[in-house]
């Protein structure tokens, strides 16, 4: 919907909002937000709401010394867990120039930029994801520990899981923001959860991802736990992923997947920092069931990338992602990248190919290439390239 900024006011007058948080990003994809009164809401539609840009991580670099925030109405939502009496929306915002332009370095307004390239190009692409959690106790101070909720492993069941209702209270807040959760489950750690998404328009999708992670840290905090998405919480158990599924068809219906996957997989290697942009990250690939080379395979889910087809549609799921990446920046790069498979119409490479390349083994290594590469520099600013690369 486009909602209008009267349509905006009647849903704060008839919600009775005291409160409005204007969220945004950092470079890295961590939600930052400002509160203000509702009456400081046409200002914001109008002018923005003026923040600190050398105070935003990866936006040190910005010529200017404030930035401003305007929201997006499309992404109104109550916050269900503040009070029924002057409650509290929230809507994401895009980040704009004293002149007005988009800034550069707005992760979202990079996103858009790439839904735009490829509607341009008559290719619609949704995302899908699978995103895997761990939740672990407090101490009697109440500061976080390493000891997992539960000993429960994949697919458990109460009493041995006791992480389901702590899942099913997240799943029940996000439907109630207006997000869709399609199933939720134990993972095979111990504390580890993994709850997943429809498909979903690109930017819903990293709106989605950036909310999700928000609600679940709230929930676990009111069990009095805590969430935990990093790549490897606890080095003898399985990692965290973000496994990502990829959806793409042309302006006549036709599944364009495969050609988008032979995209990705041709870069996914210069790509790879931002989708996995810690040196934890990198502990990760390789152990269990993480993938460490650049393959794909329709038989196992065990590759880089999992591609199969059913009932006439493919489905590709990228495996190698973990969460703390910036969700609109992965999503901008796997566009570009699937767009380049798609325009060239390449094919995939041999199916778990014994001689593929491997991923990146550390974060320099991931850094270094993604700092030499053509494909990055035409799409990434070099504010956010330099935030990425710098060891």
């Amino acid at each position: 919907m486009n909602y209008t900024f009267d349509e905006v006011m009647k849903f704060i007058e008839e919600e009775d909002v005291k409160f409005i948080r204007l969220a945004f990003r950092d470079a890295f994809g961590v939600q930052k937000n400002i509160s203000v009164m509702t009456s400081e809401i046409k200002k914001a539609f109008e002018d923005g709401i003026r923040i600190n840009a050398g105070k935003i991580r990866g936006f040190e670099d910005c010529p200017h010394a404030a930035l401003f925030l305007k929201p997006d109405p499309d992404t109104m939502a109550i916050l269900p867990w503040r009070p029924d009496s002057g409650r509290v929306l929230r809507m994401f915002c895009n980040v704009f120039t004293p002149d007005g332009e988009e800034y550069v370095s707005d992760t979202r307004a990079i996103l858009k930029k790439a839904v735009k390239a490829a509607a341009d190009a008559g290719i619609e692409f949704r995302f899908g994801t699978e995103t895997e959690f761990y939740l672990f106790t407090r101490d009697e101070e109440g500061n976080p520990t390493r000891i997992p909720y539960d000993q429960a492993g994949y697919m458990d069941i109460a009493p041995l899981d006791k992480c389901e209702n702590v899942r099913r209270e997240i799943s029940l807040t996000i439907e109630s923001m207006g997000l869709t959760p399609e199933r939720s489950h134990h993972e095979s750690g111990p504390g580890q959860n993994e709850i997943d998404f429809h498909y979903a328009r690109p930017l819903k999708a990293a709106d989605q991802m950036t909310t999700f992670k928000m609600v679940v840290s709230t929930i676990a905090d009111r069990y009095g736990l805590v969430s935990d998405f990093s790549p490897m919480p606890l080095a003898d158990q399985p990692g965290n992923g973000y496994h990502i599924n990829i959806y793409a068809v042309d302006g006549e219906g036709n599944d364009v997947v495969r050609h988008a996957a032979a995209g990705i997989i041709d870069k996914i290697r210069d790509i790879t920092v931002f989708l996995n942009p810690t040196d934890a990250s990198y502990a990760r690939l390789g152990i269990n069931t993480a993938p460490d080379k650049v393959n794909w395979s329709s038989a196992v889910e065990s590759g880089m990338m999992y591609i199969e087809t059913f009932k006439g549609r493919t489905r590709a799921e990228l495996r190698s992602p973990d969460a703390s990446g910036n969700p609109y920046l992965v999503y901008a790069l796997l566009i570009h990248a699937g767009l380049l498979g798609i325009k060239e119409k390449r094919e995939l490479p041999e199916e778990m190919d014994h001689e593929a390349a491997h991923l990146p083994g550390s974060r320099k290594e991931a850094a270094g290439l993604a700092a030499r590469s053509s494909f990055v520099q035409g799409i990434v600013p070099e504010e956010i390239i330099k935030a990425y690369t710098r060891i």
